[in-house]
């Protein structure tokens, strides 16, 4: 028998632990942590718009239903759907909206939202004892074909609205809301809403789009031992090796170049990197130079497609053979690291530097000598100091294999045309992404025909046993896998294939529907 949800309801900020704002990830953290409270979790979602859509999360044997948005994958709306799977208090005194049912009572089924229902609060409880009078509310009438022909009457306090459900017959516009609910038929409530905004009616025009105040000023954390971290809300990629961090809620940003040092908070986890599946790509160059003298090969990750999300510095010289090359990768791996940051979205690879990876061509024509923070050269004349090289940004798309992993950090490449139309970030689909890089990029490489060489997709596997930290295993190579080769699934649809593409200073991990579920950036 599961343990019951018990949580204070308050309006327009919470309900217990769950609280407005609170991130996708955060939540399912949680909930996750406490199978005992909460044994099953439903997650919905859009396959095909997953980062666009709302997402839903339901707790069947807690009567409670939660509402994502899908950009920022932040709590908008909690539902509780069944009032008798969960105890919930209100006000200092903490008063029960309705006492939970029994544990034989627990196996019924949970009440549709307008049908009549014993289990939920009676308006009188509501009205008069509970939240107090009320403007008058909204009728919602009934489906059209709906033969039982009753409509929900919604009850609207600041920040929580309550369903009533009512016979369409007896609803009257001319009628005050204690006429209307006082009938026996009408009295329980169905379900309630906990919202931002000053009534469900005017709430639900921009459920999904308004900024919602600061979980660290709900007030439920003040009498609380949890923690608020700071948050990147967004993270704006500049180019070689520049990004730019915007916390959220605060209205600044924070630089952060590659390949120079600096101080970082410590992470979640550390993850050692000895992984060398990816040396062929790299030795592959060096074995066809002509001359082994030049490190350039190596030490310019935008001549790779550095898909092991790793980086690798090499010096060589005239009489260097393979062997030598190998030894020089070895121990440079096994030095790298990465620093883990689930709960920010991103991981940081700290590395012996290596030359950062070269401007966009519309930075390099911009006028009056306008530069960006750290846009001049950058000198790598200490080879034994590790820094931060390279930056994974995590999507955290709902469906991919390493979905709840990372908490979902919002991109935008900066230096692309873009508008409110096509915008470049973490919700536009590849297909325009690569459009777009490929004009941006297209003056760098002799040819077409070579362009599209450098830029082939590889496709990679990462549920073949490996940590969530390791690199990948292919599946026939590149971007063709259709020879006999199929992506096994996990832990129900979620599909562990996805396609690198490499572009300079950017390396984009593309999910089967088209959308970004990591972006490497050195």
């Amino acid at each position: 028998m599961s343990a019951i949800f018990t949580a204070t309801l308050h309006p327009g900020v919470a309900l217990g632990f769950l609280v407005l704002g609170a991130s996708l990830h955060d939540i399912l953290t949680r909930l996750k942590a406490e199978p005992q409270r909460f044994p099953k979790l439903d997650l919905v979602y859009s396959p095909t718009q997953p980062v666009t859509e709302p997402v839903i999360l339901t707790l069947p044997a807690n009567g409670v239903r939660l509402r994502f948005d899908g950009p920022e994958q932040r709590l908008r709306l909690i539902e509780v759907i069944d009032f008798t799977k969960s105890r919930i208090t209100y006000g200092q005194s903490e008063k029960e909206l309705v006492k939970p049912a029994s544990a034989s009572e627990q196996g019924a089924s949970s009440p549709k939202l307008g049908a009549e229902s014993s289990s939920g609060p009676n308006f009188r409880t509501i009205y008069h004892r509970l939240m107090g009078p009320t403007y008058a509310g909204e009728y919602i009438p009934p489906a059209e074909g709906d033969v039982n022909g009753v409509g929900t009457y919604v009850l609207s306090y600041p920040g929580v609205a309550f369903s009533f459900p009512l016979p369409e017959g007896m609803y009257s516009p001319d009628k005050d809301v204690v006429a209307l609910l006082s009938s026996s038929a009408s009295q329980t409530a169905s379900s309630m809403a906990i919202f931002n905004g000053k009534s469900w009616a005017e709430a639900r025009e921009t459920l999904w789009t308004d900024v919602l105040p600061s979980i660290k000023s709900a007030f439920v954390f003040n009498k609380s031992k949890d923690v608020v971290p700071d948050e990147v809300s967004l993270v704006k990629i500049h180019g070689g090796g520049r990004l730019q961090f915007y916390k959220k809620w605060i209205n600044s940003s924070v630089w952060v170049i590659l390949g120079v040092g600096g101080r970082a908070r410590p992470p979640d986890a550390i993850y050692r990197k000895n992984d060398q599946r990816m040396y062929i790509h790299k030795a592959r160059g060096a074995s066809h130079s002509r001359s082994r003298s030049s490190a350039s090969n190596y030490k310019r990750p935008d001549d790779l497609t550095d898909t092991d999300q790793s980086s690798a510095q090499m010096t060589g010289s005239d009489d260097s053979d393979d062997e030598a090359i190998e030894e020089e990768f070895a121990g440079n791996v096994s030095r790298e690291c990465f620093f883990n940051y689930f709960y920010l979205g991103f991981d940081i690879l700290v590395s012996p530097p290596v030359l950062p990876s070269r401007s966009p061509p519309s930075r390099a024509s911009v006028a009056n000598g306008d530069t960006l923070p750290g846009e001049r050269s950058i000198k790598t004349d200490m080879p034994d100091r590790l820094v931060a090289t390279k930056l994974v940004l995590h999507s955290n798309v709902p469906g991919s294999y390493p979905f709840n992993r990372h908490r979902r950090c919002r991109w935008e490449i900066q230096y692309l045309p873009s508008n409110s139309d096509a915008p470049a970030n973490s919700e536009t689909l590849f297909n325009d992404l690569e459009e777009r890089l490929r004009e941006e990029w297209k003056t760098t490489f002799p040819s077409e025909s070579e362009a599209n060489q450098r830029q082939r997709g590889m496709v990679l596997n990462r549920g073949w046993g490996d940590s969530p930290g390791s690199s990948c295993e292919f599946l026939g190579g590149w971007e063709d896998s259709s020879g006999g080769m199929a992506a096994k699934k996990f832990d129900g649809n979620e599909d562990s294939t996805t396609t690198l593409y490499g572009f300079p200073g950017l390396v984009f991990e593309v999910l089967k529907n088209g959308y970004v579920s990591a972006v490497t950036v050195f």
